[in-house]
């Protein structure tokens, strides 16, 4: 039987906010639930009470805006990224990692906060925020911060986030728009899986950005180098982030390979 826990769906962000603030025992968010529920079948988690937050209006909103940038509300799914036509004009990096992930059933569920806030080592769509510069919006009842998402991960299912604190939006910067970008991950089968490796390259105002997934304890991303680098010096950059390791989907060794060759393709094709 399905573990038994209470369930709530505020309306209003203030209400959510203060919900977490006073609730006693365990609790846990629902935005797309594609991990939360899973989990919960399978006896991993077992809260007294799930929080619904996609009642509250904009909180799967999309808005671009020419000086401030674009904004993603807590609830946007993948889906709704993929199908942005203002995301495919001048964020397209953020859309090639969206159509990595999963199927387009788990697409229409799994939200992009909800990507990055689960923490996976794998997160699709945390190399296109990390070449991006995302930043992410903070809340408790009581206090607003922002986080840029090269500080927002800390370990293996770990980010910087407190007790009550939930993330209530992404920003990505105006700065960083129209930027060309290109993303290859590697999965075990043909068609939809979890990824093995994922190598993300942009070109962001004339330097480029190496970010990897699955290939370190969080998403890394390299410093800027030079847009006329040479291949052992972005090897040797990328070499400086990782630190693959050896599980049930491949050796570290084959990791590391697929790495350097994703990253001397990507960049030949963002110079392209």
């Amino acid at each position: 039987m399905i573990h038994q826990f209470s369930y709530m769906a505020p309306t209003e962000l203030d209400d959510l906010l203060a919900l977490l603030d006073t609730t006693k025992g365990g609790f846990k968010l629902l935005a797309g639930g594609t991990d939360l529920l899973v989990n919960i079948r399978n006896g991993l988690l077992k809260p007294d009470l799930v929080i619904d937050v996609k009642r509250i209006a904009g909180a799967g909103a999309i808005t671009y805006d020419v000086e401030k940038g674009l904004q993603l509300g807590w609830a946007t799914t993948i889906n709704d990224i993929i199908s942005s036509t203002e995301i495919a004009k001048h964020y397209p990096l953020l859309q090639a990692c969206a159509c990595d992930l999963a199927s387009y059933q788990v697409r229409n569920r799994a939200t992009v906060v909800g990507n990055i806030v689960n923490a996976s080592p794998c997160s699709d769509m945390a190399p296109a925020l990390l070449c991006l510069d995302a930043s992410i919006l903070v809340a408790t009842a009581t206090t607003r911060k922002t986080i840029p998402i090269q500080k927002f991960f800390t370990g293996v299912k770990q980010t910087v986030l407190q007790p009550r604190e939930m993330v209530v939006g992404i920003t990505i910067p105006s700065h960083t728009k129209d930027s060309k970008g290109v993303y290859r991950k590697l999965k075990r089968i043909q068609g939809h899986d979890l990824g093995i490796v994922g190598v993300a390259v942009a070109m962001v105002e004339g330097r480029l950005r190496i970010a990897v997934s699955s290939a370190a304890p969080t998403p890394v991303i390299t410093d800027d180098l030079p847009l006329d680098v040479s291949a052992p010096d972005a090897l040797y950059a990328v070499e400086r982030i990782i630190n693959p390791i050896s599980d049930i989907r491949c050796t570290k060794e084959y990791r590391r390979f697929m790495v350097s060759e994703f990253t001397k393709r990507l960049i030949q094709e963002v110079r392209a």
